[in-house]
């Protein structure tokens, strides 16, 4: 921009005029149009006004929608069916996943289901077999890649019409690989990225009816300790306030990482009451596998940061999501980061400890504060729904 210029004054005569004698001094009065004709005149030096360098607009941080973690992208999910027995521990590649879930299958042992896609290890494992409960539960991921190490015959051609990319040595032995200081069965290991590279067609991670916030809804009661059994096999989740997650544990013994020392840690464990039937599948000994259903609506119980809600899940097909809402309508919000699920048969219960309402415990200290593994005082009482 240029500087303003001045404006010429015009000045009128007033004087007789003046001789003939004296020309040039006629020269130095205006004339009356002088103030229309006279061009103006810059003063100084004209300098230009350095342009504001525009405020770049920032990039929203993209968030994952299976862990509310802030990441690069969608990204391929991977699915990978997993031991949880004693002979199973340490499990490799497990810390990495974004969702862990666990289903109960035959004589009332479990197994695991594992989610990855934020981070994909390049050893995940034991790689155990698929049940029936897979098939409804991973169409909600849209078309994931399923990695597993067999399942029974007949149930082949309900996995070749599932939901899923399957990766499973049926289909090519490539990434899987045994490890030999361990014993078979629970020796099976499986690259993820090479799953991966074998499903270029796998569906990306998306929402799935999780909602996440960093910030504690109100109405939690204290929860920092849940335990479930089954008839061969245990689930404990205890709340550690240094770190602000739950500590796993399975079958009694703490869930061990190959990656860290501490173990598997849960930032929100979800347990959620499912519908679970014989199928019409058995093993070799006559054992039963069972169906948990996983599409309709039920209740559930949420723990995060040391308290615990009472929720109702909802996912109306199985190509939806699943929801979970609190007492008084609005969402849970689970806290970032990794997430387990507990399918719990309805005929079970899970034990919930202290399980205070927070209205009765208004004196007590904030759930950060709460001793790991606190017992139930007063009016506190064990949630067993």
């Amino acid at each position: 921009m240029l500087l303003a210029l001045m404006t010429a004054t015009g000045v009128t005569a007033c004087a007789a005029p003046a001789p003939e004698s004296a020309p040039a001094a006629a020269s130095t009065v205006a004339s009356p149009d002088a103030s229309i004709d006279a061009t103006p005149t810059p003063s100084g030096t004209p300098s230009a006004t350095p342009t504001p360098t525009p405020t770049p607009t920032p990039t929203p941080t993209w968030l994952s929608p299976l862990t509310g973690e802030p990441g690069t992208g969608d990204a391929p999910v991977l699915v990978v069916k997993l031991d949880n027995t004693p002979n199973s521990q340490p499990h490799a590649g497990l810390v990495d996943a974004d969702v862990v879930y666990i289903e109960e299958v035959e004589y009332g042992i479990t197994r695991l289901a594992a989610v990855f896609s934020s981070t994909i290890p390049t050893r995940i494992g034991p790689v155990r077999s698929a049940r029936i409960t897979d098939i409804d539960l991973l169409a909600q991921y849209g078309k994931p890649a399923f990695a597993y190490s067999g399942a029974q015959r007949k149930m082949f051609e309900s996995l070749d019409t599932a939901s899923i990319v399957d990766v499973s040595p049926r289909r090519g032995a490539e990434g899987y690989s045994r490890d030999y200081e361990r014993r078979a069965p629970y020796n099976y290991f499986i690259d993820g990225t090479t799953a991966l590279a074998r499903a270029p067609k796998a569906s990306a991670s998306r929402d799935i009816g999780f909602v996440f916030s960093p910030e504690v809804p109100a109405g939690g009661r204290i929860a920092t300790d849940a335990q479930m059994e089954w008839s061969y096999a245990s689930a404990g989740f205890q709340y550690k306030p240094k770190r602000g997650t739950y500590s796993v544990s399975m079958n009694d013994l703490t869930a061990g990482a190959e990656e860290r020392k501490s173990g598997q840690q849960a930032d929100t464990v979800v347990i959620q009451y499912v519908e679970q039937k014989p199928s019409i599948f058995f093993d070799k000994g006559g054992g039963n596998t069972p169906h948990a259903e996983t599409v309709g609506s039920g209740r559930a119980i949420v723990l995060r940061d040391g308290q615990g809600w009472k929720v109702r899940w909802d996912r109306p097909s199985r190509k939806e999501g699943t929801t979970f809402t609190m007492e008084d309508g609005q969402p849970m919000p689970f806290k970032p980061g990794q997430v387990w699920v507990v399918l719990l048969d309805n005929e079970r219960k899970a034990k919930v400890t202290p399980w205070t309402d927070p209205l009765a415990v208004s004196a007590m200290p904030t759930p950060l504060a709460t001793p790991a593994g606190s017992t139930s005082t007063g009016s506190a009482s064990p949630a067993q729904s």
